[in-house]
């Protein structure tokens, strides 16, 4: 029984000799922004390129999405862009050469036939009023020449048209129908950079929710993890101790597993509830008093992007 309890007593000695070089010292805790990676589409799981833990920088690809139905809507769009564009190419530049020849030819045989016309309605003309013809004929050869007049207008007009291309107003419709489909191929082709996730910025991959083969549904976190630039060193503190510490004031912070030391600045100081997290290991204070969270950031950001996540960190004095 001695030998027992000189154990144990040995053990609380070492114990608390561990303990004793922090307890009167501010104790708080590394930390980082966190950041969860979604997916947009709903997709299997084609292919994991990252695992737990892994650092990865903006743009990384973290997993490949296979979604069908984003390949078909694609052929779909592409079709209906190759269609519109000719139909505005079509609207713009009016008849090809075939049918321009052809309109000229007509054009040629309806404007002999209306000249032929005038010229056997002035001689008509002529004759009745020598009274030398009757007024049926003259009817009928004014009602020939009327016939000749028209359709030599309006094949004159046919070539006028197709020469400049077609109305100002078809142009416009084709056009819209145009930037109406790339606007769809555009949207398709969103959706299909979609399938590849990426990482949005520098962090460290915590957890994956998924593995390959396994149904992502949109908005469901995929990656979760914590961004590499945004290590800072958070505290907590009673307001006794608030006169000690002010906004922008320098410190010196020492990282305890590795007895590092970051010299960082204090950049916020926030009332905290009364159930929020205390990361102080040995609170001293009044229970009356009102908790604060200080936050601390550390001047070498690149030397502070390699510390653990949740590690302890003591304020120096």
């Amino acid at each position: 029984m001695k030998h027992i309890t000189f154990v144990l007593a040995a053990s609380f000695l070492f114990i608390g000799c561990q303990q004793a070089p922090y307890k009167n010292t501010l104790q708080g805790k590394t930390e980082r922004e966190q950041i969860g990676v979604v997916s947009k589409l709903p997709g299997k799981i084609l292919k994991i390129y990252v695992q737990e833990g892994q650092m990865v920088q903006a743009g990384d690809t973290l997993a490949i999405l296979d979604v069908p139905e984003v390949e078909a809507k694609k052929n779909q769009a592409e079709g209906a862009v190759i269609s519109a564009t000719a139909q505005y190419q079509m609207a713009v530049k009016g008849a090809t050469d075939n049918q321009m020849k052809q309109l000229e030819a007509k054009y040629s045989a309806l404007k002999e036939q209306y000249e032929f016309a005038q010229k056997s309605y002035t001689r008509v003309k002529n004759l009745l009023a020598d009274s030398l013809v009757s007024q049926q004929m003259y009817d009928e050869t004014y009602a020939k020449y009327q016939g000749a007049l028209s359709q030599y207008l309006a094949v004159q007009a046919e070539l006028a048209d197709d020469k400049k291309g077609a109305r100002i107003e078809q142009q416009t419709m084709a056009l819209g129908q145009q930037e109406r489909a790339k606007g769809a191929l555009k949207e398709v082709e969103v959706a299909e950079e979609a399938t590849i996730i990426t990482a949005p910025r520098d962090m460290i991959i915590e957890s994956i929710t998924l593995h390959e083969g396994e149904m992502a549904l949109p908005g469901y976190t995929l990656f979760s993890g914590s961004i590499t630039e945004s290590t800072y060193f958070r505290f907590t503190l009673p307001e006794s101790q608030l006169n000690n510490y002010t906004l922008n004031q320098e410190v010196q912070v020492k990282v305890v597993y590795n007895q590092e030391t970051f010299t960082g600045k204090i950049i916020a100081i926030k009332q905290l509830a009364v159930y929020a997290n205390i990361t102080s290991a040995y609170p001293d204070y009044n229970l009356q008093e009102s908790l604060f969270e200080m936050k601390i950031v550390p001047n070498d950001i690149e030397a502070a992007k390699k510390l653990y996540t949740k590690t302890s960190v003591v304020l120096e004095k």
